[in-house]
Formats: structure tokens, sequence, C-alpha cells
């Protein structure tokens, strides 16, 4: 699979710890007026971290979020706790809220406690929440320390261009990538790439395809970069820019088996094109096939719900077989649902039985939904011990079935004398309340006395009864003549009190 650029979460360099000098400038009174700050709700929280937030780092991203800038540093001395580089790492990601009192933590940390020897990942922390509250001035403050310290790398960057791009301002983020090499970080292909993707990120592809057009006399984009593009046509389904862009990638690097994730978001905005779209997609996957280039799981997952949709069976099935484990794609649970659900309609039971019996082996599980599709067409197939024995699966993984289902294969089950499976379908629909009650218990206590199972219809009568269920007159009148036949009146004048007692 393609390596892709650094995205908003600041990746953690390998290099090690390094002296830092100047701190970062302040951040009192750099709001960049034209640009509102973010709301403070949209940043993490260390009231939303989970346990991996130690109750030290908690402690001081309280104070952070307490007291006002000029007052941090106090706070933290009347603490009195010692403060690693981890520490910082930690209160940093979770105090972005508070960039005034970030900074002053980030400073006292370095003079008090780690003798001004700040991780360059805890600097890139303070570039990133600088810049995405929009404090630019103290932003590059922050990164000019770093340079001479020499401790700027792509991660740095990535995060300014995200900032920028974020804040509306894609043309200081080319200016930022101009000014690399300055800074002593390569305006490489890679630098590039995380450029585009953070400006296709902001929804603001025809700009990233400028911006590549207009480096390419000195940076030339990859495989990867040409991905990036094809992502951001995706997300604006924007069919002819991605036409344009695939174009331009095949004159550019040509046919690459390893660029799955360009192939796959090129296939994806055609089939979100209509049927003409879809159609073409289907022959640039053909064309894709002939160079042993092939899309991933996006284009499989939906080419199937196009194909069951429109009920071809055959093309689905070609699909299906062409991308089985290739790529890593393996079919979910939908989709074999959906394939399921397909050749049930064409009353093709055995494929489908095909297709769940192997759906496990790819790591896709039944649910209620797989389980409920096929139960309701081998009854319809008159498959009734393959029905009842996917039902008897189903309720042993804990899915529930249709009330349409239960019904309909307790009717089933009775009308062939199986009433031991007839008893666990209707002890299903009792215990998850499924309807029709009345009608299937009146049923099923009759159908048991017809067979002269006396004793199990009236220990299901009464069941009925003390559950709330509607029992019949005329049920009850007819457990009457049978037990007075065999002179067990009295068991019919218990059922008659608990009857007029509900």
């Amino acid at each position: 699979m393609s390596k892709r650029p650094a995205t908003d979460e600041i990746p953690r360099p390998d290099s090690g710890k390094r002296h830092y000098g100047d701190a970062p400038g302040s951040v009192v009174g750099d709001q960049n007026r034209g640009s509102p700050a973010p709301p403070r709700s949209s940043f993490p929280s260390y009231l939303d971290a989970g346990p991996e937030l130690s109750s030290k780092a908690r402690i001081l991203c309280e104070i952070l979020a307490s007291n006002p800038p000029t007052e941090v540093e106090r706070a933290l001395d009347a603490v009195g706790v010692r403060v690693s580089t981890e520490d910082v790492e930690a209160v940093l990601k979770f105090s972005y809220s508070q960039p005034g009192a970030a900074v002053a933590f980030f400073r006292w940390a370095g003079s008090r406690h780690i003798a001004n020897r700040h991780s360059p990942y805890a600097w890139n922390l303070v570039v990133d929440l600088l810049g995405k509250n929009l404090h630019f001035e103290a932003m590059w403050n922050a990164v000019h320390s770093m340079r001479s310290e020499g401790l700027l790398s792509l991660a740095t960057f990535a995060s300014i261009f995200s900032s920028f791009c974020a804040a509306g301002r894609p043309d200081d983020a080319l200016a930022a990538f101009d000014t690399m090499n300055l800074h002593g970080v390569p305006r490489d292909t890679a630098a590039l790439n995380s450029l585009l993707s953070a400006v296709c990120r902001e929804g603001r592809v025809a700009t990233a395809r400028l911006f590549c057009d207009g480096a390419r006399s000195s940076v030339a984009p990859d495989s990867d970069s040409f991905a990036i593009l094809l992502e951001g046509c995706e997300n604006d389904v924007d069919h002819r820019s991605a036409r344009e862009v695939f174009d331009d990638m095949i004159a550019t690097v040509g046919w690459d088996p390893a660029n799955v994730l360009a192939y796959d978001s090129f296939l994806a905005i055609l089939v979100r094109s209509g049927s003409h779209g879809f159609a073409e997609a289907l022959r640039f996957f053909e064309k894709m096939k002939q160079k042993r280039c092939f899309p991933g799981m996006k284009f499989f997952r939906n080419a199937i719900k196009v194909l069951v949709e429109k009920k071809d069976v055959r093309e689905a099935m070609n699909i299906w077989e062409e991308f089985m484990g290739r790529n890593g794609c393996f079919p979910d649970t939908p989709m074999y649902n959906s394939m399921i659900a397909l050749q049930c309609n064409l009353n093709q039971i055995d494929v489908a039985l095909r297709f769940f019996d192997e759906m496990i082996i790819y790591g896709a599980f039944p649910d209620s939904q797989t389980y409920n599709v096929l139960i309701q067409f081998l009854l319809k197939g008159k498959k009734l011990r393959e029905a009842a024995s996917i039902f008897s699966e189903m309720v042993k993984n804990e899915c529930c079935p249709t009330a349409a289902n239960c019904a309909s294969l307790m009717k089933t089950l009775m009308d062939s004398a199986d009433f031991e499976m007839a008893l666990k379908v209707w002890k299903c629909m009792t215990d998850n309340g499924l309807p029709p009650l009345e009608e299937a218990g009146n049923m099923l206590v009759l159908a048991l006395r017809d067979v002269d199972m006396l004793p199990e219809a009236c220990k299901y009568a009464e069941d009925m009864i003390d559950r709330g269920i509607k029992l019949n007159s005329s049920t009850l009148s007819k457990l009457r003549q049978s037990l007075l036949k065999i002179g067990k009146g009295s068991i019919h004048d218990h059922l008659l009190r608990k009857w007029k007692s509900r």
C-alpha cells in the first residue's frame, strides 16, 4: 500500500530530546483578526481522556484549564510535582483549548524540570496547538526556536500546512512550503504530499491541483500525490476533475500496482456518478486488470451494492471472485448479506447457503439479517429442515428472528408435526415478545391436544395465562372436553380459575 503524508495528529519524530533554546513567543493579542478562533469544544480535553492519561498529567491539565496564563507558573510551583518529558507531551496533547496556559506550562517545565531539553514531539505539539488556535505569529516564533536547535522536521511543516488550510489560508500554507529549504527541511515530494493532503482535507481540490502543477518544476509528484488529489475529487464527487487527474497520473507515473488508493478513489467516483458512470467504472476496471493493477475495498463494496440493486448476479459474481482476498479485500457481513439476499431473490438457495457457510472463514459473522433472509427463503422453498437448523444456530448466537419468520416457521413445523422444534420457536417468541403471540399460542395448545400431548397442551395453556397472553375460550373449552374424557376435570377447573382471574 502507498505511504501517506502526516495528518492533523502530530506523529512522534524518531529523533531524541534536544536543548530547545528560546521559548515560543507570547500568544496574548495574536488572534490574527479576520479568522475566527476555533471553538474550544472542538479540541481534545483532559476530561474526555481515558486511562492512558496519568493522574499527575490530569492534575496538570486541570491547572492549565483553571488558571490564566499569567498565573500558571505560580499554580504549578504550588503543586510541587516533578515533571518528565513524557508528562509534558501528555499535558500538551490535552491542552489545545488553553494555548496561552499551555505555552506557559511548556516554558515552566523546560526551565524547572528538564533542563530546557524538550523533545521534538513536544515542540511539534506547541507548534500545532498555536496554529490550530490561529496564533500564527507565536507559531512561527516556536518554529524559529526549533530551527536554531535543528529540531524542525516534515511533521512540523505538516502541522503548519494543516493549520493554515483549516483557517482558510491555503496561500500561506504554500508560502510555508516554499520556505522549507530555508529552514533546513527538504522541500521534496513527501513535503508536497503533506501540503496537498492539508489543502484537499479542507475541500480545496482545485487549489491543490494548482499547487501541484506549480511545484512540478522543482518537485516531482509521485503516485501518492495523485492518490491524494483523487481522494479529494472523490470527497467532492468531481467526476470531470477526477478524469483529468487520473489521465495526468498515468501520463506522469504510469501504471503502478501499489497505487491501490488512487485506483480505489477514481473508481469510487465513477460508481457514484450514476448508471453511465458505473458502466465506465467497469470498463476502467477491466483496463486496470490488464495492467495488473487493482483498486481496493471501497470499489469492491460499492460495486457489489450497485450490482445487487440491479440484480446483476453474473457481474456481481465476477467482481466477487476477482476481489476475494486480493489487496486484503475480504467481504464484510453487510456484503455477504447483500449477496445472500440476491441469490435468494433469484431462487439460488444453494448458492446462498454456500456464501453463508464460507463467510465465517473470512471473518464475517452472520447477523440477524443473514439468518432472517435465509429462513424466509428456505421456508418459501419448502426446505423446512434447513430453515429449522438455521433458526437453531441463530438463537444460539443470540440473534433475534423476525416476528413474520417465527410465525411462518412455527405454523410449518406444526403442520409437519415437529412439535419439539415448534416449542423452541414458541419459547423464542415469548422471550422476545414477538407477535402474533395470541394466535400462535392458541394454535400451539390445540395442536398439542390434537396429537395426544395433553399434559404439554395444559402446561403451555397455563403459561400463556401467566404471561398475560389471551387464551381463547374456545381453546379452553376444547381442553375441557379432552380432560373430562380422562377424568382430569380438576385441571380444567384450575385453568379456568386462573383464566377468569386475568
